[in-house]
């Protein structure tokens, strides 16, 4: 059940969510957390919001989406609530702001929040330089923005890791669950030797591969190149070099991946992209700060670049830390925690 309410107010949206709880029962009362969705533009906001629905069923919450209308009209609150099939096992209220009101969504926001619950913000689209000084990432315990959604996804994730502040993350990095679980996996198989160093190859603009490349270089503390290629979309293959062969993952169609090393037989694993749902569940799944994604924020200061072989060689890298443990780069465990290519 969609209900529109234009021009209208907080006090008014939470009266008529009180009666909708009294006189259809649509609204549950068990809600674990405050979604804030922030949607600067309609091309995100559909689709994010149908992610929230999906997210809602393994954590129900109140979702909150902050649209901005048009800037020079006249100061008004457009609101929307969403209850029943199409707000999943949430409560949607969307906020479309208009004139000085858009730039004051806290203030609109804050009336609306679950009392005692944890509050999450999440960009689906282009996000704050800073999300920790950005007035609605103010209010929230877990901030969640997106580096393949920027125009330039590389340089956005580099500006955000000179930001970055306990409870910062990126479904650029949640994307890489898969990988860097397929990858540890490999390692605990015989023979037991040291990486003594990493080549990850992806699609040039990829914020992925870079995470990818630096949480290799962080924990494993050898030379990791990171090769661009313009071959096919996000992570193409991983290369880990040991002195008995090399542990390759390669996966050039985003769906089926080849592991082989030596000694073992060759592998195909589902590697399928993950959905903007999947990952966002997995985020809320956590609130507490995600130490080994800062760890591999350091790490992207420590990746050399190279070209695929097709425009050149890849340069040496110039990195001499000596090879640690394998085990240590073991992706964090969860804690009660666009489909873009990754």
């Amino acid at each position: 059940m969609i209900i529109d309410l234009p021009s209208t107010t907080t006090s008014a949206l939470n009266k008529k969510l009180v009666e909708i709880r009294e006189q259809g029962g649509q609204v549950a009362l068990g809600r674990v957390l405050t979604l804030v969705i922030v949607a600067d533009d309609d091309s995100h906001l559909e689709e994010a919001i149908e992610a929230a629905n999906g997210a809602s069923r393994e954590h129900p919450s109140r979702v909150i989406v902050v649209a901005k209308g048009a800037r020079t009209a006249a100061p008004r609150i457009d609101g929307q609530i969403r209850v029943g099939g199409d707000a999943g096992a949430s409560e949607v209220i969307v906020l479309r702001l208009y004139g000085p009101l858009a730039s004051q969504g806290q203030s609109a926001v804050v009336p609306l929040l679950l009392p005692d619950a944890p509050i999450v913000c999440w960009w689906p689209g282009a996000g704050p330089k800073d999300p920790d000084k950005d007035p609605l990432g103010e209010l929230a315990q877990r901030r969640i923005t997106d580096s393949a959604a920027e125009k330039n996804p590389v340089k956005a994730l580099t500006t955000r890791a000179k930001a970055y502040t306990e409870g910062d993350t990126d479904l650029a990095w949640t994307r890489l669950t898969h990988w860097r679980a397929q990858l540890v996996s490999a390692l605990d198989l015989p023979p037991y030797e040291k990486i003594t160093g990493a080549t990850v190859t992806g699609e040039a603009d990829s914020p992925s591969t870079e995470l990818l490349a630096a949480w290799l270089a962080e924990y494993l503390k050898v030379p990791v190149k990171r090769v661009k290629s313009s071959g096919a979309a996000g992570i193409i293959s991983v290369t880990l070099d040991r002195k008995s062969g090399p542990v390759e993952l390669h996966r050039p169609d985003g769906r089926v991946g080849t592991l082989t090393q030596p000694g073992q037989p060759t592998r195909r694993i589902a590697l399928q992209r993950r959905s903007t749902q999947d990952c966002l569940i997995e985020e809320l799944r956590r609130l507490d700060p995600d130490e080994v994604y800062e760890a591999s924020l350091h790490g992207l200061a420590k990746i050399t670049s190279g070209t695929n072989g097709k425009t050149g060689t890849p340069p040496k890298a110039d990195v001499t830390s000596p090879a640690a443990a394998a085990a240590a780069a073991a992706p964090a465990p969860a804690k009660d925690r666009k489909t873009s290519a990754s």
